[in-house]
């Protein structure tokens, strides 16, 4: 897969050490040159959201267990199942309690197929898209950093152990103010699916894209409100483009930068 991009100049961005300070510069692999393709990551992120998804389906036999059954014509009543002693309907789908007269069936098909490379290329895009302010900002992150994406030292996932440390860091970076952003906005969710394991809203807020999740800065940050942290591996539309919208305010490390270049090797660009 080629794709040429005119009119691009190599990037170089700052690397930070564990006290924000700029360590060194280093220049971002071709993935970040690739063009946002806003269609084709919505595409991907359906594709992979709906195959997380559970089959859905009815039992045979629901509202059908009783011996309601119709009084016929001639009584001066609708003819409608009832519960023999009563006058109350059952059967029935226009009935309480009745049966349900079209339920989901476990035949349907709720996963959405994509291509491997189209798979491939939306995430690269998605990869892309965090280098853009404007598409950071669209998702209403909060930040000061002028500069995208946020690079950090590797040595960062073992020098930095706790959340106190990791706040004092980001505080620094200029993001922290999205942290707080994401806490103030936690909720409890309208409907029932409070009632089914899902009872808060969480807004997303930074994503941490690391060499590993089993360092010691992975565990600091883990647990802080909308944090994501995933390694450069596993990286999915999922975390990139959360509701198939890119942009997501993102901090790699060198290390997970190398990953990066090495796993979209197969997607050649050429700078013109």
């Amino acid at each position: 897969m080629v794709i040429v991009v005119n009119n691009s100049a190599k990037i170089e961005v700052d690397v930070f050490d564990k006290n924000a300070q700029p360590k060194e510069k280093t220049e971002l692999p071709l993935v970040f040159y690739i063009p946002i393709r806003k269609d084709l990551i919505r595409r991907a992120f359906h594709a992979e959201f709906t195959a997380g998804l559970q089959p859905k389906g009815r039992d045979p036999m629901a509202g059908k267990r009783t011996p309601a059954e119709s009084l016929g014509v001639g009584r001066g009543l609708a003819r409608v199942p009832r519960v023999p002693g009563t006058s109350e309907g059952a059967f029935a789908p226009m009935t309480v309690g009745g049966r349900v007269a079209h339920p989901i069936k476990t035949e349907e098909k709720i996963v959405e197929e994509i291509n491997k490379k189209e798979r491939l290329l939306a995430t690269a895009s998605a990869v892309a898209a965090t280098s853009s302010i404007e598409f950071v900002k669209k998702r209403g992150h909060k930040f000061t950093s002028t500069a995208l994406p946020i690079v950090l030292d590797s040595s960062i996932e073992k020098e930095i152990t706790k959340l106190s440390e990791a706040k004092e860091l980001l505080k620094k970076l200029g993001v922290w103010e999205d942290v707080e952003r994401s806490y103030s906005r936690i909720r409890i969710r309208s409907g029932k699916g409070k009632m089914r394991g899902r009872r808060y809203i969480e807004p997303k807020s930074l994503l941490f894209v690391l060499s590993s999740i089993n360092t010691p800065f992975a565990k600091a940050v883990r647990n802080l409100p909308g944090v994501d942290v995933v390694s450069a591996d596993n990286l999915s539309i999922l975390h990139l483009a959360p509701g198939g919208v890119p942009g997501r305010l993102t901090i790699y490390t060198k290390d997970s930068l190398l990953k990066l270049q090495e796993r979209f090797k197969n997607i050649r660009v050429v700078l013109r």
